[in-house]
């Protein structure tokens, strides 16, 4: 016999080496709150068995299946199922699960990934208010707020009333709208929908980007609201005209200047990703390059009053060409509109002049000293 004895690994070290390899391999225990899929393998009363291996049972019972009992009702043993875990191991050992939260969690899950996608689907409306539209996707309430309308359904009415607005959303109710998620938020049960999807910007910039800037267009107005006009320029692409450009005048209601269905020439100011700028006025003289030859700071000049605002009075010394009588040369308001009436011509003195700016103010204070 040979005298040389071969090592043998003390037994304690190999169990943990072998313990330490087992773990390695081993997924993650299960947390409370993981979505997790298993095999059902027995159907009791009000029971549901699924085999989680690994980690053991799973089990749907009690209020959970209740819950669910309209999905259980098509769930056969042998069928793969996904759970979420509330109980990692209850009283019994079971792994306590709830398939109506995962299917809560699941339909999360494929709406943040809608929104990732900008997937476009169709859906239909259920219900309308003064700010938008409901609509429902997968069992889950949504919200499509007026202002993410495509151009075809925003509600354009006179004077910005509420009433019209919910007459005009209602008419939506029933019918099927394309349109792509934009938020999707679980924590707040939130579904934020809008019917300007990728396709209608793809398209609304391919028309746009046909146009240049200087260029001028006939238009059909579609709409008259607080800030301008809305203004078509071929189907499917309006502009804007905002108040601002409609005229080289002071404008105070869009309304008065313009109707819809009115014909209307307009110049291109703007073009920029999906949206258009246009302006009226650039197509007509600026009534201040002809009073920069007429008039200059210091000047007395007649002016009408046009118009009140908290900083005092407008008043126009030629059409399209007004500047502010500030009111602290009246002390109140009450003193001023005592002085200068709505309508009617006094002296002014120009104090300020920058025809290029368009910026003037006048003097009533000064140009009435200066006439006594």
């Amino acid at each position: 016999m040979s005298d040389v004895t071969t090592p043998v690994a003390d037994s304690t070290e190999a169990k943990g080496g072998v313990m330490q390899l087992l773990a390695a391999n081993l997924p993650d225990a299960p947390k409370e709150g993981q979505l997790i899929e298993g095999t059902v393998s027995a159907i009791g009363r009000a029971r549901l068995y699924v085999d989680l291996p690994p980690f053991g049972t799973g089990l749907i019972f009690g209020r959970e299946y209740m819950n669910a009992r309209d999905i259980l009702r098509k769930v056969s043993v042998g069928d793969t199922i996904a759970a979420k875990i509330v109980d990692t191991a209850n009283e019994d050992g079971y792994i306590e699960l709830s398939l109506k939260e995962a299917r809560q969690a699941l339909i999360w899950a494929d709406a943040d990934e809608a929104v990732k996608r900008g997937t476009v689907m169709s859906l239909e409306v259920k219900e309308a208010n003064k700010g938008g539209l409901i609509i429902e996707w997968q069992g889950i309430q949504g919200f499509l707020p007026a202002s993410q309308l495509g151009s075809d359904n925003y509600p354009r009415v006179d004077n910005g009333d509420k009433d019209k607005i919910l007459h005009a959303l209602n008419s939506l109710v029933g019918k099927h709208l394309s349109v792509v998620m934009i938020t999707a938020d679980q924590k707040e049960h939130k579904l934020i929908f809008s019917e300007k999807g990728p396709q209608e910007k793809e398209e609304k910039e391919e028309k746009v980007g046909r146009y240049e800037v200087g260029e001028i267009l006939n238009g059909e107005v579609t709409g008259a609201v607080d800030f301008g006009i809305f203004v078509k320029i071929e189907q499917g692409l309006e502009g804007l005209v905002h108040i601002s450009e409609l005229d080289w005048g002071l404008v105070e209601d869009t309304r008065t200047l313009y109707k819809v269905g009115d014909k209307v020439k307009v110049k291109v100011i703007e073009v920029k990703d999906d949206k258009i700028s246009l302006s009226i006025k650039q197509l007509r003289d600026n009534p201040w390059t002809e009073a920069a030859k007429k008039y200059a700071k210091d000047q007395v000049v007649p002016g009408v009053v046009i118009k009140y605002n908290k900083h005092g009075a407008l008043a126009s010394i030629q059409e399209g060409v007004a500047g502010l009588v500030h009111i602290s040369e009246f002390e109140t308001e009450q003193n001023l509109k005592a002085k200068l009436s709505l309508g009617n011509v006094y002296q002014f003195k120009i104090t300020l002049f920058e025809p290029t700016e368009q910026r003037m103010t006048l003097s009533y204070k000064e140009a009435n000293q200066e006439i006594k």
